[in-house]
């Protein structure tokens, strides 16, 4: 009896079990044998998702298996999106990733699923959580079974979409008594292929471009995690992750028109390399025996990246205002982040939990940009374009979060973040700024447990989103001479708002209502408008002539609010041969604000420029949803079949009205052994496209329409070997996490 009333008690969160009558405790017992079943259930702040007991989960790889968790999809193969939510942030073991994104999500493809003991989304983290923004959590748990041996996966990937792109990656593991060892590589050669078709104007005039980019690519990636366990307190951890990118020869060649007119070519060629280095040490130690435990860490992040480009405009036609120009820029990226954090997990005796800890972040970056225009065969240097570029950034975090079991079906979690910003930013020879600002970010999470089939939840948050440093650095990429992005140092830091109600049916059916409100809202905002001055024609004349622009400025343009309801579904059938993971996504959004001055732009002797007003004002609806299946073709359990599909009504975003998008998803699977065999096809019928249509109240319009190539076919081969029940290393958090996601 005695066990039964542990178990019980485990089940259901310390409760007071010993009390109950016998009648009650076998029923309890009951409850925690369909418990332990469940696949999917909610829990506090966060759904879980149990890996270990999904027919899904054997001879894939963690990738995959995120996409077939539900409030979880991937349209790209590429990255991962919770429904309603702008962007994830990945942990492993409640620790966060400590890699770049495309690392991370190599790193994901590579780590096989029987690695996985379960996957908790947490769509409104607690002040614990270093995210910004509306971003949402992913936490993947690993299997914590302990035994000396090793333990490795390799993968060979080759994929075809408009090129042929080939992949490989290996990790391996291992364990000898207090050492354990964790490392991974990948490497790949691939080439994107978009095209684009661009037109803007007004009733006077029209502007249209069509055009290809090719962007090959090289990659070497890898990871290597120490742990050493000095005592059974006592912890000690070395983690190192890089990454080199080198992308030669990107062409970007696009044909211009105007007014129906063929107009000149544009040609720009780049060159860009990417490193990026990162260290930490961890320190860990077990104060009491049931869990508490005092965590430190240092960190030291290095970022690099090199672009060269030369943009040159061919004229096509006899009009003596449309001439040969070129320009080159160099566009240079460091980076240097210094932190440090202590983190304190306190448990007691009655089932409370304390976190709390202290961060701190020291950032350096040194942008120096050059740009030169090419006259008649002569290097002249662009002064209102070369900027040399230093920003210093330092954020002193502190938290606080209490979380108890207020009653048998009642529990709570509440605190609190405060984040001190100091930063500082110069144009050398040009102006300077300095930023400070202070924000103290409450948070409150209060679940109800109703029944054994239904569970309510809400959740209160607030975040802040500051820019990411490539945003920062003031310079432009061409698309033509008079097309271009533009980064804005001034941009400022947005106040994000978020509210969820959760609930729970049976472990099965979901439903998720939100309310997310941002102030100061930022994004890349189309900018068109005329600029007058002398120039010269074809003979050297000086001429006056008006030229028009649109530029993309990424910049605060005012307020918008979110409403969504995300309604969902996980479930198996017939036995587990079928299994299903559909949700859909129901939204309505409201935009507020406007954009009537270039916050980037330089006043030049002798020019007159002219912005036309960008008026952000709309209220929206919008659908979105996923359906997911797996089918076990084998009584063996080793053919799977899997077909996805996705489906992304129109929406209204700043820029305009993003189309509707679809992709068609297939997978077979065959097991055998320690071998898998996989064979996908992304995106059948070419229909997940990026399609904006952008019109204003004075009638001028940009429209964008961006095909990347969408259909894919991926043939993957993944040999796992050694002790597959080999405990990893602790995952360890990196003190400059909150940093690596805005390089």
């Amino acid at each position: 009896m005695k066990t039964q009333i542990l178990i019980a008690a485990l089940f259901f969160s310390g409760l007071a079990a010993a009390q109950q009558s016998k009648d009650t405790l076998k029923v309890k017992n009951i409850e925690a044998v369909n418990i332990k079943k469940q696949v999917f259930k909610k829990q506090s702040d966060r759904f879980i998702y149990d890996v270990a007991s999904s027919p899904i989960a054997k001879g894939t790889n963690t990738f995959n298996l995120l996409k077939q968790t539900p409030m979880l999809s991937s349209v790209d193969g590429k990255s991962l999106k919770i429904m309603g939510k702008s962007d994830v942030v990945i942990y492993i073991n409640n620790k966060k990733s400590n890699m770049d994104a495309e690392a991370l999500i190599e790193m994901l493809k590579g780590t096989p699923s029987e690695d996985i003991q379960k996957i908790e989304v947490i769509t409104t983290p607690g002040s614990e959580f270093q995210v910004e923004s509306n971003e949402g959590v992913i936490n993947i748990v690993m299997k914590k079974k302990k035994s000396d041996g090793y333990n490795g996966t390799l993968k060979m990937n080759n994929e075809q979409a408009y090129y042929n792109n080939p992949s490989a990656g290996a990790s391996f593991n291992f364990r000898k008594s207090k050492w354990s060892v964790n490392s991974n590589f990948n490497t790949g050669s691939w080439t994107d292929r978009e095209r684009y078709t661009l037109s803007n104007g007004d009733s006077t005039f029209r502007n249209e471009s069509f055009g290809y980019n090719d962007d090959p690519n090289k990659n070497v990636g890898g990871s290597v995690n120490i742990d050493y366990e000095i005592n059974k307190n006592h912890s000690l951890g070395f983690t190192y992750n890089m990454r080199y990118n080198k992308s030669f020869n990107s062409i970007l060649d696009v044909t211009n028109w105007q007014n129906g007119a063929l107009v000149n070519r544009t040609v720009n060629n780049e060159n860009a390399q990417t490193r990026n280095h990162s260290f930490n040490l961890n320190y860990e130690i077990k104060t009491d025996s049931i869990g508490s435990k005092l965590t430190s860490n240092v960190s030291y992040l290095w970022f690099n990246r090199d672009k060269m480009s030369m943009n040159e405009s061919f004229p096509l036609n006899s009009d003596k205002k449309n001439i040969y120009s070129a320009l080159q820029q160099s566009v240079p990226q460091i980076i240097n982040n210094y932190a440090a954090n202590i983190d304190y997990l306190k448990k007691t005796a009655k089932g409370s939990t304390w976190l709390m800890g202290v961060s701190y972040n020291h950032t350096n970056t040194d942008n120096d940009t050059r740009q030169d225009d090419i006259e008649n065969g002569v290097i002249i240097n662009n002064e209102n374009q070369t900027n040399h570029f230093i920003y210093k950034e330092r954020i002193l975090g502190a938290y606080i979060t209490y979380e108890r079991k207020l009653s048998e079906k009642l529990s709570g979690k509440i605190g609190t973040r405060y984040e001190m910003t100091r930063s500082s930013g110069e144009i050398l020879g040009k102006t300077s700024f300095d930023r400070n600002y202070n924000n103290l970010l409450p948070y409150l999470n209060l679940n109800y447990a109703i029944s054994s089939d239904h569970n309510l939840t809400y959740s209160f948050s607030s975040r802040i989103r500051r820019p990411r440093f490539w945003e920062l650095n003031p310079s432009r990429t061409y698309f033509t001479p008079n097309n271009y992005t533009q980064n804005n140092p001034f941009v400022l830091a947005s106040k994000f708002y978020n509210q969820e109600l959760s609930y729970m049916y049976k472990s099965a059916f979901f439903a998720n209502l939100s309310f997310n409100y941002v102030k100061d809202a930022s994004n890349q905002i189309p900018l068109q408008g005329t600029v007058t001055g002398p120039e010269k024609d074809e003979n050297g004349n000086t001429i006056i002539a008006t030229k028009r622009f649109l530029r993309y400025i990424r910049t605060n343009y005012g307020d918008n609010k979110q409403f969504g309801l995300t309604l969902g579904m996980n479930k198996s059938w017939f036995k587990e041969i079928w299994t299903t993971n559909y949700s859909v996504n129901l939204g309505y959004n409201i935009y507020k604000g406007s954009v009537t001055e270039d916050p980037t732009s330089v006043p030049v002797a002798g020019q007159t420029e002219v912005v036309e007003p960008y008026i952000i004002n709309f209220k929206n609806f919008n659908i979105s949803g996923n359906i997911n299946n797996t089918v076990r073709l084998s009584s063996n359990k080793d053919w799977f079949l899997g077909v996805n599909y996705y489906y992304g009504s129109k929406v209204k975003i700043e820029s305009g009205t993003l189309g509707v998008r679809q992709s068609f998803d297939v997978s077979l699977k065959k097991i055998m052994g320690n071998w898998t065999f996989v064979a996908e096809v992304y995106d059948v019928f070419n229909q997940n496209y990026n399609s904006i249509q952008g019109i204003q109240p004075n009638g001028s319009y940009n429209n964008v329409v961006n095909f990347e190539y969408p259909r894919i076919l991926n043939i993957g081969v993944t040999y796992n070997f050694g002790n597959q029940k080999l405990k990893k290393a602790r995952e360890m958090k990196s003190a400059n996490d909150a940093i690596k996601s805005r390089t």
